[in-house]
This record gives structure tokens, C-alpha cells and sequence, in this order.
């Protein structure tokens, strides 16, 4: 629809858009409410995966990223043929290559398998068991704790503004005698 003008902005070449169905995080109606919430859950396990850079937030540059160079090399003055360099570079790299196409071929969905089985797991303990958990001790705890302080407050104040009060009146005067 095209941006409502109100009569005080006629003169104006470019207004702003007023959407009519509100706010994106708060919507007016309840359709675009129900689209959106709908969408949320759909696209939280849909989501497409990149298939060029599979490691977005970096979790192993430092770990598996190995390579000819960082495992065999040789110094100056003891060099092997340099086809024998370059077969076993080629050798090497196409080796772990496949090799690691293979493993995650074989290992790749049982292991996904048992990871999401865990994290599941790991999951649904924090979400049912440890918060709760801890949100009744802190519960349980503050009642402890305005016990606690009434009766320190009751019984230890008044003492120690007593012991303060005798001992207030006690001066102390140093000396240095030659």
C-alpha cells in the first residue's frame, strides 16, 4: 500500500511508510501474529546450512587444521627427490582428504546421533532439573537469610553498640620519647 500522507506532510517529497500492521515483534493483528510465531518454529529446524563455510564460528582453526606442511618437512640441506616431495605432498593431502570423507561417512550420522541424544539429554536437565533446582534453594535461602538478619540484627546490634559505646571513650595518646 502506497506511505499515508497525513495533511501537515503534503509538502514533503518522501514520507515514511506507516505500516498497518504494526511493530514486527509486536503485532496489531492476530494473523501476522500467528504467521510470525509459525515461521519462528519452521524456520528454527529448516534453517539452511552453509555448505562452503561449515565451521562459522570457528570452533576448530587451531585444532584439526593440519596440513603437509605442519606435519612433514625438511630442512636445508637434506632434500629428497623432488618428485618424491611432490608425490608424497599429493599422497598426504588426498589420503586425509578421503580418509576423512570416509570416517564421516561411516561415523558421521551415528556420532551426530549420539551428540544430539546428549545435548538433548543435557538439555532437558538444565531446563527441568538444575534451574528449578536452584531457584528453590534461592527461594528456601531467602527466607533463611531474613531470619538470619532479624536475629542478628535482634540479638548482635544491640551488643555491639554497647561494646562500641565502652570502648569509645578510651583514648589513646602516643609518645615518642628521646
Amino acid at each position: 500500500s502506497p506511505p499515508a500522507r497525513s495533511p501537515s506532510r503534503q509538502g514533503f517529497l518522501y514520507t515514511a511508510p506507516i505500516r498497518e500492521q504494526g511493530n514486527i515483534y509486536k503485532p496489531n493483528n492476530k494473523m501476522m501474529a500467528d504467521e510470525l510465531s509459525e515461521k519462528a518454529v519452521r524456520d528454527v529446524h529448516t534453517k539452511e546450512i552453509d555448505l562452503v563455510n561449515r565451521d562459522p564460528k570457528h570452533l576448530n582453526d587451531d585444532v584439526v587444521k593440519i596440513d603437509f606442511e605442519d606435519v612433514i618437512a625438511e630442512p636445508e640441506g637434506t632434500h629428497s627427490f623432488d618428485g618424491i616431495w611432490k608425490a608424497s605432498f599429493t599422497t598426504f593431502t588426498v589420503t586425509k582428504y578421503w580418509f576423512y570423507r570416509l570416517l564421516s561417512a561411516i561415523f558421521g550420522i551415528p556420532m551426530a546421533l549420539i551428540w544430539g541424544i546428549y545435548f538433548a539429554i543435557l538439555s532437558f536437565l538444565h531446563i527441568w532439573a538444575v534451574v528449578p533446582c536452584i531457584r528453590s534453594y534461592l527461594i528456601e535461602i531467602q527466607c533463611i537469610s531474613r531470619v538470619y538478619s532479624i536475629c542478628i540484627h535482634t540479638f548482635c546490634d544491640p551488643l555491639f553498640e554497647a561494646i562500641g559505646k565502652m570502648f569509645s571513650s578510651i583514648r589513646a595518646t602516643v609518645r615518642k620519647e628521646i
